[in-house]
C-alpha cells in the first residue's frame, strides 16, 4: 500500500503535467480501478482510477461528478482547465494529468507496483526478469546484449557473451562502462543521440578493444532511463532494428517498476530517518524498522552543489543496495542529505563513507559535509545539530578537509553558539574588550591584539611579544597604558575566561 502523497511524488518523476483539486497526502491507497463508461462508480474511495479513454476536459468533469475514487489519473494532451479544477474541488477528488509520452502500460506498471507492493511487481521488476529480457533481445538481434542505466551501470546482460571485445568484458566485470570507453563513445556523439532520439544508432568499430555495436535509448515519455547495447558485425536489418526498439520499450517498463519500488522504499526510509533525527516519540520503533543498532551512531549532514541535481544523485547513491548491506540510512531534507551511520565510536568510518560517496558524484559537484558526535538513539537529534553545525563550518571554510567532524571543530562550534546567543541579546557596551576596541578605533592603538596575545600566552610576556613580533618592553608599556584605559583584572581567572570568550565571539561575529 501507498499513501497519496507518495504516489504523487513518484508520478512526478514521470513528468506530471498538472495536479488539480484537494490533496490529502496521508490518504491510503489500496486498489486500482479502470474507468468504465458504463459504471464510473465502480472505483472505491481508496482506489486509484485510471482514466483510460477520457479524452476531453468535459468528460473528465462528468467522471469526477460520478466516481468515488481517491484520485483520478489521466494520460492526456489536454490541459486541466478551471472547469476540471472546480469539479475536482466539488468532488473532493484530486485529478492528475501525466505526460502523454508515458504509455498506459508503463503508467499502470508503476502504479500497480506502488499500490500493491513489490511482490505484485516482482515478475516484471526482478533482476532475473531483466536478464531474461536481455537474452530475448540477443536472440532476436543476433548479438550479445547489455542493458544499462543512465549512469552507465550494467543492470543486466545476455547469457551469450562469447567472443566479445575487451570493452564489453570490462563493462560486465566492473558492472559499469569504463571511463575511457565512455569518453570514446561521447566523442562520437552517441550520448547526444540517446538524449534526443528513440531510433537505434550504429556505432562503427572505434578500436580493437571497442568494436561495432548498436545502441537504443530506453525511455519513458521524454525521460531517458537507460540504454540497450548490442555488439554486432555491421548495421542491423530493419527487422532486427524493430526487435531492438520493441525490447527497449519492455525494458522501460522493467526499469520504471524497479525505480518506483526503490523510490517508495527511499521515501519510507527517509520518513523513518527524519523521525530519528528529530526525536519523535516513535524513534525506537523507527530504529528497529531501519535495522540500526541503538548505540554508536552518528549523523552526517551533506550538501552537494555545482552538478546537475548533485544532491539527488548523492541521495540515490547513498540508498543503493539492500538496507542490510548498507552502513547507514538516509533522508533528503530540503537540500541536505542526512545519513544515520552505525559504528560511531570514532569518526573514521563516517569520514571514509563521506569520501566514498563524494567519489561517485560528477567531477563538477562540490561536496561539503559535517559529521555529528557519537550518539545513542535518544541523542540522535543532538548529533544531527552537531552535524549541521559542522557542515556550517565547512561551508564557511571550503578548503577544509572533507568532511568536517564535530570531534575536530567542537571549539569553533561552541564559539559560534556563543556568538549566536550574544547576537540574540544586547551586546555589552562596557567592559575591557569593548573599552580597548573603542580606544583602538579612536587612537589607532593595538590594545585588542595585545590583550588577545597575552591571554593566549597565558600571561607570558615573552611569548606574547613573539606572537606580536614586538619587544617585550613594548608589551609591558602597552599593558600599563591598557590598565589606565580600562580595568583588566588579569589575575581573576573568571575575568580572563570572560575576556577570552568576548574576543573569540567578537571575531566570529565580525566574520
Amino acid at each position: 500500500m501507498v499513501v497519496l502523497g507518495q504516489l504523487l511524488d513518484i508520478l512526478g518523476t514521470l513528468g506530471v503535467c498538472e495536479c488539480r483539486g484537494p490533496v490529502d497526502r496521508a490518504a491510503m491507497l489500496r486498489g486500482l480501478a479502470l474507468y468504465d463508461p458504463s459504471d464510473p462508480r465502480m472505483a472505491a474511495g481508496d482506489q486509484v482510477m485510471l482514466g483510460v479513454g477520457i479524452d476531453s476536459p468535459e468528460r473528465a468533469v462528468r467522471v469526477l461528478a460520478d466516481t468515488d475514487a481517491a484520485v483520478l489519473v489521466l494520460r492526456a494532451a489536454f490541459s486541466l482547465d478551471e472547469g476540471v479544477a472546480r469539479a475536482a474541488r466539488d468532488a473532493g477528488i484530486p485529478v492528475v494529468r501525466v505526460d502523454p509520452g508515458v504509455s498506459w502500460g508503463q503508467l499502470v506498471a508503476v502504479i500497480h507496483t506502488l499500490v500493491f507492493g513489490e511482490r505484485a511487481a516482482a515478475k516484471a521488476a526482478a533482476p532475473g526478469g531483466l536478464f531474461d529480457l536481455a537474452d530475448t533481445i540477443a536472440g532476436a538481434v543476433g548479438g550479445p546484449v547489455t542493458i544499462e542505466d543512465v549512469q552507465a551501470r550494467v543492470l543486466a546482460y545476455s547469457h551469450r557473451q562469447q567472443d566479445v571485445d575487451q570493452a564489453r568484458l570490462r563493462t560486465i566485470l566492473g558492472r559499469r562502462v569504463p571511463d575511457e570507453t565512455l569518453e570514446a563513445l561521447r566523442s562520437q556523439g552517441v550520448f547526444a543521440h540517446l538524449d534526443e532520439s528513440d531510433e537505434p544508432l550504429f556505432v562503427p568499430e572505434l578500436s580493437s578493444e571497442l568494436t561495432a555495436r548498436v545502441v537504443v535509448a530506453v525511455r519513458a515519455g521524454r525521460e531517458l532511463l537507460g540504454s540497450v547495447w548490442v555488439e554486432v558485425d555491421g548495421p542491423l536489418s530493419p527487422g532486427q532494428n524493430a526487435a531492438l526498439v520493441a525490447g527497449a520499450r519492455v525494458a522501460a517498463t522493467h526499469l520504471l517498476t524497479t525505480r518506483a519500488s526503490a523510490d517508495l522504499e527511499r521515501r519510507v526510509e527517509g520518513d523513518l530517518v527524519q523521525s530519528l533525527i528529530e526525536g519523535g516519540a516513535d524513534a525506537p520503533a523507527a530504529l528497529l524498522r531501519l535495522g540500526l543498532p541503538a548505540t554508536d551512531l552518528r549523523v552526517v549532514a551533506l550538501r552537494a552543489d555545482g552538478g546537475a541535481d548533485a544532491v539527488l544523485l548523492a541521495a540515490r547513491h547513498a540508498t543503493i543496495g539492500f538496507t542490510w548491506s548498507r552502513p547507514g540510512r538516509s533522508a533528503l531534507v530540503g537540500d541536505v542529505l542526512y545519513t544515520v551511520l552505525s559504528g560511531g565510536k570514532d569518526a573514521d568510518a563516517a569520514c571514509a563513507w563521506v569520501r566514498a560517496l563524494a567519489s561517485e558524484l560528477p567531477a563538477d559537484a562540490r561536496v561539503r559535509a559535517g559529521v555529528g558526535g557519537p550518539a545513542d538513539v535518544s541523542q540522535l537529534p543532538a548529533s544531527r545539530s552537531e552535524a549541521d553545525e559542522s557542515l556550517a563550518v565547512h561551508m564557511s571554510d571550503p578548503d577544509a578537509e572533507l568532511p568536517v567532524t564535530y570531534d575536530a571543530v567542537w571549539d569553533r562550534i561552541l564559539l559560534r553558539r556563543l556568538a549566536g546567543a550574544a547576537a540574540a541579546g544586547r551586546m555589552p557596551t562596557t567592559g575591557p574588550v569593548v573599552d580597548l576596541a573603542r580606544h583602538d578605533a579612536e587612537h589607532g592603538t593595538e590594545y585588542v591584539p595585545t590583550l588577545r596575545a597575552l591571554l593566549r600566552a597565558q600571561g607570558d610576556l615573552r611569548e606574547a611579544s613573539a606572537r606580536l613580533a614586538v619587544h617585550p618592553n613594548t608589551v609591558r608599556y602597552r599593558l600599563r597604558k591598557m590598565s589606565e584605559t580600562t580595568r583588566l583584572d588579569l589575575d581573576d581567572p573568571r575575568k580572563r575566561l570572560a575576556m577570552m570568550i568576548a574576543l573569540e565571539v567578537g571575531a566570529v561575529m565580525s566574520g
